[in-house]
């Protein structure tokens, strides 16, 4: 199949630090590059792909001090997926709502994966208007504030096998906390809850412009206590050791998660999760098999003692099982046939 990759680029493709909708557009893409597909990605200057590269910005946004506003780059990216619409089979964009206007005409060739989370005023009218846009869920969750959406599948994220390797033995002794340092994120909880266990918590987070205050007045202060370390945010590269060497992820989210990738990175590690029973995280964590589900800090920190008595093997191979690249890759596949057919069937 001929196949448009549409990414966002506030980060390239895959981001050179936090960033999670542009790493899996890079699996994804890496993925359908392997199975032989004709994969052309729209994205900024600095990604790295096996996939054509056209390149709508010469760096990633965030990174790039001379910009100033989004929206020009963004435009002219449209544009340039625009004027090569002929070319594809599939139009698949990871940009939110930002092209549903101009992409109307073409519905039946594009699909578009919602990567946030859906229940902010102005969305449920938003996509009563685009009704014949076909969207794709990254989990079951997710779709709650829009159950009349047109939806065409839901689509767990995947990753290449090798990006976090299967650790058996991890040497680290504390337990892991990887995400943004917000309040939705649960940097409070997880800190509370490594304190009552017992347990060393290192905390890998990005600090975004908008959780500045949050960071200095509720998170700082806490990062001087015994075993509590702040490292800051870590690259791909520095992912594997980081979270294969834990002896589980602390994820205590406060807030409807689409999807929670670092959940998956770390079972591919073969490390637990212990997690928050909100957004996908019931559909993400299976219970007692690749990690514990909890609903309060106490629950949570006996759940990190009975987490390390899992079988890491078990983890990663349940990773391999529902969350691979491979198994994303032939999720989208059938989607992108099944607009094909659509397309078919209305010209005949």
């Amino acid at each position: 199949m001929r196949i448009a990759q549409v990414a966002p680029l506030a980060e390239s493709v895959p981001p050179k630090l936090y960033g999670g909708t542009e790493r899996v557009v890079s699996y994804l893409t890496e993925e359908l590059v392997r199975l032989g597909h004709a994969v052309t990605l729209f994205a900024s200057g600095d990604s790295e792909t096996s996939a054509e590269l056209v390149e709508c910005a010469p760096r990633a946004q965030r990174l790039d001090a001379e910009v100033r506003d989004p929206l020009p780059q963004l435009a002219l990216m449209l544009e340039l997926v625009r004027a090569r619409a002929h070319e594809f089979d599939v139009l698949h964009f990871h940009l939110e709502h930002l092209h549903l206007p101009l992409f109307r005409p073409l519905a039946r060739k594009t699909l578009t994966t919602l990567h946030g989370r859906l229940d902010a005023p102005g969305l449920a009218d938003l996509y009563r208007a685009f009704a014949d846009m076909p969207l794709v869920s990254i989990s079951n969750a997710q779709r709650a504030p829009l159950p009349f959406a047109h939806w065409a599948g839901t689509v767990y994220h995947g990753l290449a096998a090798e990006v976090c390797p299967f650790n058996p033995a991890p040497r680290g002794g504390y337990v892991a906390f990887l995400g943004r340092a917000s309040p939705e994120k649960g940097l409070e909880r997880a800190i509370e809850i490594a304190r009552r266990a017992g347990v060393r918590l290192r905390i890998a987070a990005k600090v975004d412009r908008a959780d500045d205050d949050y960071f200095r007045e509720r998170i700082k202060p806490q990062l001087g206590q015994p075993g509590i370390e702040f490292i800051g945010e870590v690259n791909e590269a520095q992912k594997p050791a980081f979270l294969g060497n834990a002896s589980a992820l602390l994820f205590p989210i406060d807030w409807p998660e689409p999807f929670g990738l670092a959940m998956i990175e770390a079972m591919s590690c073969g490390t637990p999760v212990v997690a928050w029973p909100r957004g996908s995280v019931p559909e993400i964590v299976e219970n007692g098999v690749t990690g514990l589900v909890a609903d309060s800090v106490e629950a949570a920190a006996d759940a990190l003692a009975a987490a390390g008595r899992l079988d890491r093997a078990r983890v990663r191979s349940r990773f391999e099982q529902r969350f691979s690249a491979r198994r994303m890759a032939g999720d989208y596949l059938a989607l992108y046939r099944a607009l094909g057919r659509q397309r078919a069937l209305s010209a005949a």
